[in-house]
């Protein structure tokens, strides 16, 4: 009987050993368990704060970045036919800084640790099509949160692949324009090579104009000297009428000269007005300088080839063109100047001299004086007259 008990005792003895063992390993089990739960707890909680609870509004006026596709002809075009670029533009993917997330709180924290769906007398509801194991979907459990959280990751994807399309869009656009605006430069490097030759022309003109007059000028020196030979001729004439034919002849001589002289004469007059005609074919302007004042902007500009297009005011074209706009434009030279701009010479940043004006419109292209470059010029800087 002592032999079974002490048996008895060992059995129990080992028994509560090997529990004690199984103990330790599940209490070891359940604080791994518990801190992967909590950190996959937080990690989740950092994950929500980048997914965005809402997509953005669409906006209720579309952006305009209207682009002239009409046609390039040798003709004024008063309007010309329009192309919205950013017509079904999604200008909504640009929203920054939507809400987000924000499970770091007690309630969603507890919710994302409720697995399973809890009924009314607070035990978890059998899901009968799942051999009535545990639900573990339904409004309060982990699984509200995690698919609520899913769908508007998909969301956020299709946003960023919206996103992607319209990059993608915008960039065959813009080699589009590139492609058009290369186009356009070739003509514009034509048309200022043709304005220099013009240049030199109208300063060869000038110079033969000063030629010119300075023989007017000797030709009536000559006249008025020929015209008192003539007088003195006449007067000699007058009184050898008695003379001998010898005398008649020189006479007659002197009536050769007057008529050379009056041809000579002729032929200064017909000079003078060939001249005047020079002057008048060379289109100079008659305007040297505009009152002082803003004149007008900057629209478009390449600091790389040192050339800008400025929009004048209508008052300031009349200025320089005339009352009815069809003079020629003067090669005047402009300061450009920009608010709130802080530099060696206050808000002034250089100066231009313009060149080409575009007929009908207040764009005028101009040369960008490198010498008086203070900055680089840059849209929206402002013109004036000193």
């Amino acid at each position: 009987m002592n032999k079974l008990l002490h048996a008895i005792v060992y059995l129990i003895l080992i028994a509560a050993v090997a529990a004690l063992v199984f103990e330790k390993s599940l209490f070891d089990k359940r604080s791994l368990l518990s801190d992967r739960n909590r950190a996959m707890e937080d990690y989740i909680v950092r994950l929500a704060r980048t997914i965005e609870k809402a997509d953005a509004p669409r906006p209720m006026t579309t952006p305009e970045a209207k682009r002239d596709i009409s046609p390039i002809e040798a003709r004024q075009v008063d309007t010309p036919e329009m192309e919205n670029l950013l017509e079904e533009y999604p200008v909504q993917l640009e929203t920054a800084n939507l809400e987000t997330f924000n499970w770091d709180d007690s309630a969603t924290r507890l919710q994302l640790r409720q697995l399973y769906f809890i009924g009314p007398d607070g035990q978890p509801v059998p899901d009968a099509a799942n051999y009535n194991k545990p639900m573990t979907k339904g409004k309060g459990t982990m699984a509200e949160l995690m698919d609520q959280l899913f769908e508007r990751a998909k969301a956020q994807q299709a946003a960023l692949n919206n996103t992607r399309a319209a990059l993608a869009d915008m960039r065959g656009k813009l080699e589009n324009l590139v492609g058009e605006y290369n186009k356009i430069k070739p003509d514009l490097r034509l048309a200022k090579m043709t304005d220099e030759e013009l240049k030199q022309k109208i300063s060869q003109l000038g110079q033969e104009k000063q030629t010119l007059e300075e023989q007017i000028t000797k030709f009536k020196s000559r006249v008025e000297e020929q015209a008192g030979e003539i007088t003195s001729l006449k007067d000699e004439v007058s009184t050898a009428k008695d003379e001998t034919e010898t005398a008649k002849e020189e006479n007659a001589n002197l009536e050769k000269k007057i008529k050379q002289l009056e041809t000579l004469m002729k032929q200064m007059a017909q000079q003078q007005n060939q001249a005047v005609g020079v002057s008048s074919a060379a289109g100079a302007s008659s305007v040297t300088a505009l009152p002082v004042g803003d004149k007008g902007k900057i629209v478009d500009v390449n600091n790389t080839l040192m050339f800008c297009v400025v929009e004048f005011t209508d008052e300031a074209m009349k200025e320089m063109l005339g009352p009815a706009r069809n003079g020629s434009l003067p090669a005047l030279t402009l300061g450009v100047k920009r608010k709130g701009f802080s530099g060696p010479a206050g808000e002034f940043v250089g100066k231009i001299c313009l060149r080409q004006s575009v007929a009908g419109k207040n764009y005028v292209i101009a040369d960008i004086l490198g010498d008086w470059s203070q900055v680089d010029v840059a849209k929206g800087d402002a013109v004036f007259s000193e």
